[in-house]
């Protein structure tokens, strides 16, 4: 073949791409990415990569902070509870509007402004002279930290060839799975040895190096066109969200049957089905909600609600477990489930390379198996089981969750035109925030059930006048009466006894709670049959986005 006999096939060749790339969905394959040539796009991805962690790792090192703000700032537990919550509600709001601006301004500034953003808002969150201060300023960083996640989903799906996608994927996961398990550690380590301000501070230098490095690696995308701004949209998207994420954090304390609660939860419900039926009509929506027209989609984004559940009754509950009957610190806790986080993070790039050569489906079914195992081995958990037990419960429950969660967030994105990605990530955050926040207050809720009911049954059983719990409370009377006296060594006795009885309902309750999330597990056996095969790497996306 001559030189110009090959120039002229390798233009066909790039002609026929360009074509497959810009078919209509209705006349053809969708457009399946990526938009742009990347020289190499896993030092890009990288570099993303440093944003997701940062905003994810955010959402639970603060946590173990609580007490010394507290104490610095002479805040009540109803005040300094906001530090927390309006973190989670001001992604809620911003997440929606994350796709419009992406296609308005680009999502390569987009990105380097909300790190930017992420970043100012650390810095001043650390020198915070009071609590309303700190509270202020957490909204400012929550708005630049509820961006970082759908752009930097919606960059990999624009720059990574989709024939590599799980690969990719498989590496972005090791931010969204390790983040929030190594923050206890970390955030428990800075403040019992450091300074508590080191938890916001710590955030300045990297993000520094993100903008930076975003700005010189991560390559200019397309802008797509978009009409005007969707007020109507946002607003009952922002409101319906608010209302719904704060009925949900605050549901525990101030009572689901309370007025307020149910008040916010039947607002919430209203203003997101409006929200709905306004996307599905209106010419130019915030979010175009027509991308559940993907099967996979939709499939995909219910075993994210059930990933999600199961993620949060590991990473929340036994931490619980370990401080309040284990008697453990927030460090050593961290350092317990370290191992976990570790394997999850080695095993995500492993499951990306899978999905690129097996696909969605056996992944999710044989995670699922694996984490319904390992959650049904934690039900056992009991006031004298060993630490290393609890440490290999989880360490296989990390094998699960590694194996099937990016897969799966994979499989719904895959089928999504590249120009629609941006609005489908956007959908599938807000969808795994409300999830995580739903089935925290679901799991509590149950939790608190079942302890009211086995505190009755144990109280029931250990009646004061039963022979054994007279002779035990006479013992341990003799053995305390010489610190106490007669009359306190006997309301200590009780006390103790007291405690004993809360302590074993509320282990028997997180039993409960495992067994519960072992049937959510199992119910997602049915969407996890419905994601389709993948046949090889090479025309595997194109045959998803074909049929």
């Amino acid at each position: 073949m001559s030189e110009d006999e090959g120039r002229t096939a390798s233009d066909a060749l790039m002609a026929e791409a360009t074509a497959a790339q810009t078919a209509p969905a209705t006349g053809g394959p969708p457009a399946l990415g990526p938009e742009v040539e990347v020289s190499n796009w896993v030092v890009a991805l990288l570099v993303t990569v440093i944003g997701g962690f940062m905003a994810i790792l955010d959402t639970s090192i603060v946590n173990v902070a609580i007490p010394t703000i507290m104490s610095v700032f002479g805040m009540s537990t109803t005040q300094v509870e906001w530090i927390v919550t309006v973190y989670m509600l001001t992604l809620g709001v911003v997440v929606p509007t994350s796709a419009w601006l992406g296609d308005k301004i680009g999502y390569k500034r987009l990105y380097i402004l909300s790190l930017a953003v992420f970043t100012v808002g650390s810095m001043l969150s650390g020198i915070a002279w009071s609590g309303t201060a700190l509270i202020g300023f957490r909204v400012l960083q929550a708005i630049g930290g509820g961006m970082i996640m759908p752009v930097m989903t919606s960059m990999v799906f624009r720059m990574v060839p989709r024939n590599r996608i799980g690969s990719a994927m498989g590496i972005l996961g090791v931010a969204i799975i390790m983040a929030p398990a190594l923050g206890p550690t970390l955030g428990g380590y800075l403040v019992q040895y450091v300074d508590w301000r080191l938890i916001f501070y710590i955030n300045v230098p990297i993000g520094v190096f993100g903008v930076i490095a975003a700005q010189r690696v991560l390559p200019n995308f397309k802008r797509h066109p978009v009409g005007p701004f969707d007020t109507v949209g946002f607003l009952s998207a922002a409101s319906g969200l608010f209302s719904l994420l704060y009925a949900l954090s605050q549901g525990s304390t101030v009572g689901w049957g309370s007025e307020t609660i149910i008040l916010l939860l039947y607002g919430s419900g209203v203003l997101l089905c409006f929200f709905v039926w306004w996307e599905l009509r209106a010419e130019h929506p915030m979010l175009d909600m027509r991308v559940f027209k993907y099967g996979e989609f939709t499939w995909s984004n219910i075993l994210v609600i059930v990933s999600t559940v199961a993620l949060f009754s590991g990473i929340f509950y036994i931490p619980l477990f370990l401080q309040n009957v284990a008697g453990m610190g927030a460090l050593q806790t961290g350092l317990i489930l370290m191992p976990a986080a570790l394997v999850s993070g080695v095993m995500m790039p492993i499951s990306g390379r899978l999905f690129d050569r097996i696909g969605p489906r056996p992944l999710a079914i044989a995670g699922l198996a694996i984490l319904a195992y390992s959650t049904y081995l934690l039900h056992n958990l009991n006031t004298i089981t060993p630490t290393s037990t609890i440490v290999w419960w989880m360490v296989v429950r990390g094998v699960g969750m590694g194996l099937m969660m990016m897969p799966v967030q994979a499989a719904g994105l895959a089928v999504i035109p590249t120009k629609d990605v941006g609005q489908a990530s956007a959908v599938s955050n807000i969808i795994q925030r409300v999830a995580g926040s739903f089935g925290i207050a679901y799991l509590t809720a149950y939790l608190t059930g079942r302890m009211a009911a086995h505190t009755n049954d144990l109280a029931a059983a250990v009646s004061p006048a039963h022979p054994y719990v007279l002779n035990l409370m006479s013992q341990l009377s003799q053995s305390l009466s010489g610190l106490y006296g007669a009359s306190g060594a006997s309301v200590v006795t009780k006390e103790l006894i007291g405690g004993l009885l809360s302590q074993q309902s509320f282990v028997s309750g997180i039993d409960d709670l495992f067994l519960l999330t072992v049937l959510i597990l199992v119910a997602g056996f049915i969407p996890a049959i419905f994601l389709r095969r993948h046949q090889g790497s090479g025309g595997a996306m194109a045959r998803f986005g074909g049929e």
